[in-house]
């Protein structure tokens, strides 16, 4: 490919495949990715495409490649095709006015409402306090404007829930059982976090894993999505690993006595397939050193995943076979025992039907499926007061480009529209917007326009076009043909966003009502002075 690769949210793949600045994911930082490409690569974040096609009657964020990447969003998607409980959770940190970056989020957590989620919305005021310094009379302000703009998309608070952190009293008592399997060392590796960083700042990152799960404690645990922008990744990342340390069991696939991680499983299960297609009775015929001969000569694939060594992974289950000797190679279920009391571990030895072997600190199940093993442990932990919880899901969306160009920055007026912003303000920010228009009109119509570089354009595709994918294909192609003009186009869209911004803020009178009936506290008389200064 010799020329960048159009598409219709606004962005671009760069052809050389290098990245045009740093990849850094940092919550409390200026909002900003380089090359979204990268992210897959560094931080395991997978393309949304992927999954796109599971997804029935996609949201025009999907459709458009807004939404670029996520992870596991096949489950929730499952859940969905089949009208099985999912949830949907996103938080907002008020330090300011909602803007139209903001509205993909709000957006986003409707749509999954709309297609019978659970879904939840709430204030992230502890952060706003710790991180930012925010007083609390401020917090309470934006978090009312916040509240405000979500009922008036048509997020159904009947239908959902609306917390603020320092009110949930559950999402705290989480975080506190959450913090016993975090610790300084990762908060510093993944956040950046040193001897100057406050404590309570720290408190608010658990408090914010703990509302990460908390859908889960609501009926059952079940697949959740958080949609985000890729800039908040380390908070789903730390989660996952937190949901998963406090479970009370691992489940793994073994094959004998010893445990194998993912990439020697994968070469013992080649060694097994192969070996056991060729004898009566696999179970007693199939042996460790039958194995570790045979895969002595295997030449594993190659694969692209920078942290996969298969060589050493080769390496160490060869060295695990043969000390295995002549113990039979025998698939099975095996659950290890992580944070089990003593009656939930009995309670799990009689919950496996068929075949099983128990041992001080595990159990081998031969007659069970993964997922049916799964699904007992998860039964037998929920029964004995644990969280049995899953590994939360992610959505990412793209940023929008700022205004005038550069990063859209809620300290530089110009560059966003408020939510806020009186329509004819609105209107005046468009009007006044960089586009990615050629230097004259004649050269515009020659060689046509830049959209993938253009604010306006992605103004179209992130929100002005709402649900019409034609109007934001018309735009685009007319643009890169020559055929539409900044002036026209720019006309248009500030128009279009006057518009909207007189039927959003409509919405939001109507909805004070709305938000006056529920039990959300928003004049709170907590005392402190906050973190950051």
């Amino acid at each position: 490919m010799n020329e960048d690769t159009p598409r219709t949210d606004g962005g671009t793949e760069r052809a050389d495949g290098e990245p045009s600045e740093d990849v850094a994911l940092d919550p409390w930082g200026s909002a900003s990715v380089g090359d979204y490409a990268d992210l897959f690569a560094e931080f395991g974040i997978e393309a949304f495409d992927d999954v796109a096609d599971d997804v029935i009657d996609p949201h025009y964020l999907m459709r458009r490649g807004v939404i670029f990447g996520h992870r596991e969003y096949d489950a929730v998607a499952e859940a969905m095709a089949n009208d099985e409980p999912f949830a949907a959770l996103s938080g907002f940190m008020p330090t300011g006015d909602p803007h139209i970056g903001h509205k993909l989020v709000f957006d986003e957590l409707i749509w999954h409402q709309e297609r019978g989620g659970d879904v939840f919305g709430l204030i992230a005021d502890l952060e706003a306090h710790s991180a930012r310094g925010m007083s609390w009379d401020e917090i309470d302000e934006h978090a009312r404007s916040y509240l405000l703009s979500l009922l008036a998309l048509g997020f159904d608070p009947e239908a959902g829930e609306l917390y603020r952190q320092s009110d949930n009293r559950e999402v705290q008592d989480l975080g506190f059982e959450l913090g016993s399997k975090a610790n300084f060392s990762e908060f510093e590796a993944i956040y950046g976090f040193d001897g100057e960083t406050n404590v309570s700042h720290m408190q608010s990152v658990v408090t914010q894993t703990a509302d990460i799960l908390y859908p889960q404690l609501v009926d059952e645990p079940k697949p959740t999505v958080i949609p985000v922008g890729p800039d908040q990744d380390p908070h789903v990342r730390l989660t996952r690993d937190l949901a998963t340390r406090v479970r009370y069991f691992k489940v793994t696939e073994a094959f004998a006595s010893f445990e194998l991680d993912n990439e020697e499983r994968t070469l013992v299960r080649a060694a097994y397939d192969a070996l056991a297609a060729d004898v009566d009775d696999a179970e007693t015929d199939v042996r460790c050193e039958d194995a570790a001969a045979w895969l002595d000569d295997y030449e594993p694939p190659e694969i692209d995943e920078e942290s996969v060594d298969l060589a050493a992974a080769k390496s160490s289950a060869l060295d695990k076979l043969r000390a295995g000797g002549k113990e039979p190679l025998r698939p099975r279920v095996r659950f290890l025992d992580r944070n089990a009391t003593d009656e939930a571990f009995e309670a799990l030895i009689e919950a496996i039907d068929g075949e099983k072997r128990v041992f001080e600190g595990h159990v081998d199940a031969f007659d069970l499926t993964r997922e049916e093993a799964e699904s007992v442990a998860r039964e037998v932990e929920i029964d004995h007061d644990g969280f049995g919880f899953r590994q939360p899901s992610s959505i990412y969306h793209r940023f929008m480009t700022g205004l005038t160009g550069g990063k859209m920055s809620s300290s530089i007026p110009a560059s966003h529209i408020s939510l806020l912003d009186d329509p004819e303000d609105g209107y005046d920010k468009v009007r006044s917007a960089t586009t990615g228009g050629r230097d004259t009109a004649e050269e515009q119509r020659e060689l046509g326009g830049e959209p993938d570089e253009c604010p306006v354009y992605e103004l179209y595709a992130y929100l002005l076009a709402g649900d019409d994918d034609g109007l934001a294909k018309e735009v685009y192609s007319e643009c890169a043909n020559g055929e539409r003009l900044c002036g026209g186009c720019k006309e248009q869209a500030a128009e279009l966003m006057r518009e909207f911004l007189e039927e959003h803020q409509e919405k939001r009178e109507e909805a004070e009502e709305v938000l006056d009936e529920l039990d959300i506290d928003l004049d709170s008389d907590r005392r402190g002075t906050g973190g950051e200064h």
